[in-house]
Order: structure tokens, then sequence, then C-alpha cells
């Protein structure tokens, strides 16, 4: 067994050849043995997969690993990942096995699972490892006991709850939906329609062939057909999915994009308008626009690490109303249960352009101007990522170089200077160290980056 495939927030490997239905069968398995050795004792596990090629025959070995530990498996059939944290509000079950590697390319697949009503991450997802190596019994052809359920509908219902109110008015906005071809287009276009809205739908059918483009809409590149729609139909906005629905990108009428930190101040401004106390998460990638603005307005908000899985973890603890990251992880816990769903994340958005015909690109303007960098990706040996972090870390606190102001080290090292900030952490899922910039001028940015990028290829070379 690959043991690389065991990541910080879930497991993710490449069909036939790290995941196969072998390791399938017995992680199915194994995830029932660790709900019964919890005291998970329902004995019903949802599993839900999403448009990938090989969900289906993953679905069938999980499904047959569950039953071999006496748990009934309810089958959620092709549904975005927000749709199998949902199952665990709405049915009786100890758990959920979603099959996704997301917004990974069509080779992978992957399970995220959940216990009670929590997402595994970190050490409980190596005890399933832990787990899996000690299985001895193989994959045969055992009859299925599953019972399929109608989740979607319990979805649609419960959306239609909420915002069925957006139907009686006479201004809506007029915007586009781009599914990638993935699991939440078609789900998210039959909502919006539901409620009377006219989305114009791009890639809104299932394909695990992506042909369209790949489904991670915090990528420019995989915006140009919804800019061009935006464009071409004289729109207001547009609405991008990725690959299994739990992340949002937002393009804005000039084909500007509004991006993850910014969604995150404007949906905090707004919950302030009703609960003048109310508490938000930032990951550590988020703009020093967005944690000055809430403070001003009143609200508290902590930085913590990048991880859907740590924000939710730390949003619990913290009792928040919203928490967000730069990659288009929104974390509604105001009016809903506290995990990601872009789709839902998308009903908040067009509900406040409709309740108060907000121009989106008109609140854009009017934020702070500062200028910054997308995450830029430095390729990096699993084995040094963490002591490049640290020696980078004494170099700042020994060195006159950047005028340190201040350095946060909960996720890498974040370092504030008089002109800006700038961010080096280690990615979770990938052998490579994420960086960010921002800065009060294009010079001051380019100045702190060009820095940075020289003492960390150094480090690395070293």
């Amino acid at each position: 067994m690959d043991r690389s495939v065991f990541r910080e927030y879930d497991i993710r490997g490449i069909w036939q050849k790290n995941i196969d239905e072998g390791f399938s069968f017995k992680l199915g398995k194994a995830f029932g043995i660790y709900l019964k050795q919890k005291g998970f004792l329902k004995k019903r596990v949802s599993v839900g997969y999403d448009a990938r090629l090989s969900s289906a025959e993953i679905f069938k070995a999980v499904a047959i690993g569950l039953n071999s530990e006496g748990i009934e498996v309810l089958d959620l059939g092709l549904i975005p990942t927000p749709i199998s944290y949902f199952s665990l509000f709405q049915l009786d079950i100890d758990g959920s096995i979603m099959i996704t590697a997301s917004h990974n390319p069509k080779q992978y697949n992957g399970f995220k699972l959940s216990a009670g009503k929590d997402t595994l991450f970190g050490a409980q997802i190596l005890e399933i490892a832990d787990i899996m190596e000690n299985i001895t019994q193989t994959l045969d052809d055992s009859e299925l006991d599953i019972e399929k359920v109608d989740i979607l509908k319990y979805y649609r219902d419960y959306l239609a709850k909420q915002f069925g109110y957006l139907k009686d008015f006479a201004y809506k906005p007029r915007f586009a939906i781009d599914g990638g071809n993935g699991s939440a287009g078609f789900v998210g276009y039959d909502v919006f329609k539901d409620l009377g809205f006219e989305p114009i739908g791009l890639f809104i059918q299932p394909d695990g062939n992506f042909p369209n483009h790949h489904p991670d809409p915090t990528v420019e590149e995989n915006l140009l057909d919804l800019k061009k729609a935006i464009k071409n139909n004289n729109l207001d906005f547009g609405i991008g999915y990725d690959g299994d629905g739990d992340r949002i990108g937002v393009v804005l009428r000039d084909g500007s994009i509004l991006w993850g930190d910014q969604l995150l101040l404007l949906f905090a401004e707004y919950i302030l308008k009703e609960k003048k106390d109310a508490v938000f998460v930032a990951d550590v990638k988020c703009s020093d626009v967005i944690f000055k603005r809430i403070e001003q307005l009143g609200g508290k908000i902590v930085m913590y690490k990048t991880g859907h899985s740590l924000i939710k973890s730390k949003m619990k603890q913290l009792k928040a109303d919203l928490a967000g990251e730069m990659s288009g992880h929104i974390f509604f816990a105001h009016r809903y249960f506290g995990y990601d769903d872009a789709i839902y994340v998308s009903l908040r958005l067009v509900e406040i352009a409709t309740k108060f015909k907000l121009d989106l690109l008109d609140w854009k303007k009017n934020l702070p101007e500062v200028f910054n960098t997308p995450e830029i990706r430095i390729d990096c040996p699993e084995d040094k990522k963490q002591s490049v972090i640290e020696r980078f870390k004494k170099i700042l606190s020994s060195e006159e170089l950047f005028d340190i102001e201040n350095i946060i080290d909960i996720d890498g090292v974040r370092f504030h200077t008089k002109q800006g900030w700038g961010l080096v952490r280690a990615s979770n899922t990938q052998p490579v160290l994420v960086l960010r910039f921002e800065a009060q001028s294009k010079d001051a940015l380019d100045d702190l980056e060009e820095k940075t990028l020289k003492i960390i290829g150094e480090l690395i070379n070293e």
C-alpha cells in the first residue's frame, strides 16, 4: 500500500496506480472498523461519488468493504462533496464517504471521510491507513447491502425553504454558472431555476473527461469561457464551481475576479448588519484588507491555518459565523452547517445582489487599493519543506533586509513590513512551497517578492 496517498485532508491518488478496487475495498472495511472503535453504533454510512470515470467501480468496492463490517450503505449517487456533508445533518448515519479527487486531473480519484458530523484529517486519516495495512481479507463479489437515497431532493427542498422568498423580487441579477463538467454544475443550475432565476449554464453536465477546461475556478485560465459568456450576454457576473463543488470562483462584469478573501469580506459585511458580535476566521493567505475592514466594522476575525478541515475545526472551536480561504473555500455557519459548499455560497451571493441590488463590481472598486500576487508555487522536496521554512524564519528574525514589524508562524511564516507582507508556507498536499505577497505599491510588492524568492531559492538549492 502506498501511504503517500494519505494526505492532510483526504486520500488521493491515481486510479489503477496507487488506488484500485482492492485499495477501495480495504478503505471501506477500515472505515467501518474505525467507526466501531470510536463508538459509532448506528452501522449506517452514506457514500456519494463525483463525475470521475472510475467512481462507480470504487463505489462498489467501498460498499462491499463497509458491508463486510456489518454496515449498511446509503447510496447518494453522483453528487458534489458538500451534499455528502449535508447527508450527515439529514440522515441517521454514523458518517460518510465521498469518492472524489476534487479538481485533480481526470486520472486521479480519492476519498473524503466524515465521522459523526466532522471530517477526518491529519492523524485521523493516518489511523485509517494503519487499519488498512492490517487487513488481509480481499475483495470478493459479495451481494451489496445498499439503500438508494434521493439526497438531492432533500438538498433542493432545504434550499427552497431558505431562499424561496427570492422568487418574489422583481429585480433579479443576470449571471452564468460554469460547472466545469464536475458534479456541482447541474445541481446549482437546477436550484437557481427552482428559485425563478435564469442562469446561463456552461458545462453543467457531469463528464469525467473534463472536455472543456480543468474544473478549478480559482485559476484564471479556467475562467475564460465564463468571461466570454458575461461579455457576450451582458451579464452582471459569473459563478464557477470546482470539480466536486466545495470551492467557488466569481467573475465580475468587467472580467475581473472577486477572490476568495474578498468574498469572505463581502459576506462578513452583510452578516455584521444583523449580528454585531459575529466572529470570522480567515486563512493566512488572505489580504490584510479583509482583517482590517472586518475589525473596523466591529467584527472579530481570527487568522488561522490553510486547509478546509483545519478551518472547519477552528470555526467549531470559536463558534464562528463564517470562514474563508483565498482558495475559494467559504464556510457558512450563519444560517447553515459550517462546511464549504460552493452552491450555498453562490446562493448567498445572489441573495445579496438581489435583495440590495448590489453591483458587485462597484463594491469591489470601493475596496482599499493594494497590490498583491496570486499564489506562487515553488517545487521543494517533501523532506526539505519544513527545514527551508525554519531557516527562512531565522533569516527574517536576524537580518534587516525586510525591516520586519512582526512574524506570524501559525502556518509557515507570514511576515509584515512597513510596506506590506509576505507568506511562505508548505503545501499540505504537494511537494511545493506556497508564497504570496501584498504591498501598498507595485514597486514595494516587486521588491518584497524578489528578495523573498532569492532567499527561498538559495535555501532550496543548498
